[in-house]
């Protein structure tokens, strides 16, 4: 399939052109669905590990985000026992100098989750905030060691960024060094810069496109941590902007210029996207 007809795919003919080029895709009628469909499903990781007497361990994006008041609203009408949980946040930006922006900061991804998450799930329900965890910009090491600890992750849930990255895993391009697809898929948790198109799409749907003043780093969980993860779920509730990228991810070749596109090799790999999302690709 060329890449104007490819373009040209929306709607109901993006779910069947994705099924039949062997890839799991769920169009959703809205974000609100979305949402809803993404709280489900973190909600049945919980319960499905409660009922095997097991922990349950996940990875989970800012981005979308949607997802957690209908979460804690589900747990805590509930009363759903969460002292089995443990979730790894996907990512975190970082100042200038490599360090966590300030809990306080209304970018930083540590207290958006501390506040829509951690504070907003009631207190019976066990979860406490040591096992909310963050890349650490200064232990790197120390996000996969508390993966193993745990057994390893069961779902990856996230997003696609303009560009294909996922968490913040932004493709490494240089012009004087090369980085294998193969020595991607195996990358570590690390600081990374952002690339310029992160930043201006960031700063515009996050901070009124004042990007002078937009953080330009971040810390990522590595592809490694992403990849061994039993299940990969990705969502898409991005629009115009998330179109194009989208059907990378779906029918583009694997590369490490569109990080998205190396975990089409994963066993249990689906993404769901909302209607306006699935729409064809303007012009």
């Amino acid at each position: 399939m060329d890449r104007a007809a490819t373009a040209r795919l929306g709607g109901r003919d993006l779910e069947a052109a994705a099924g039949a080029a062997g890839m799991r895709l769920r169009v959703l009628p809205d974000g609100d669905a979305l949402y809803a469909d993404l709280a489900a499903a973190l909600l049945d990781e919980v319960r499905t590990a409660a009922r095997e007497s097991r922990p349950c361990r996940l990875i989970v994006p800012v981005g979308p985000r949607g997802q957690y008041p209908l979460f804690v609203e589900l747990c805590n009408r509930q009363r759903v026992d969460l002292r089995h949980v443990h979730l790894f946040a996907m990512d975190e930006y970082l100042d200038w100098q490599g360090r966590y922006l300030p809990p306080e900061h209304p970018l930083a991804f540590r207290g958006f989750l501390r506040r829509a998450l951690v504070s907003a799930l009631h207190p019976a329900l066990g979860f406490t905030a040591d096992r909310l965890v963050f890349p650490d910009p200064l232990d790197l090491d120390a996000y996969s060691r508390r993966i193993a600890e745990v057994g390893g992750i069961d779902a990856c849930f996230g997003g696609i960024g303009v560009h294909g990255h996922v968490a913040f895993n932004e493709p490494p391009l240089s012009r004087f060094t090369e980085v294998t697809a193969e020595a991607f898929a195996r990358s570590l948790t690390r600081i990374v810069p952002l690339a310029p198109e992160t930043v201006v799409m960031n700063s515009i749907r996050a901070a009124g496109g004042d990007f002078a003043h937009f953080p330009s780093m971040a810390v990522t969980a590595g592809m490694a941590d992403i990849l061994a993860a039993r299940r990969i779920r990705l969502y898409c509730d991005g629009g115009a902007w998330q179109r194009s990228v989208l059907r990378r991810a779906l029918f583009g070749p694997a590369e490490v210029a569109w990080p998205v596109t190396l975990l089409r090799g994963h066993t249990d790999y689906a993404i769901a996207c909302d209607a306006a999302t699935a729409e064809p690709v303007e012009g």
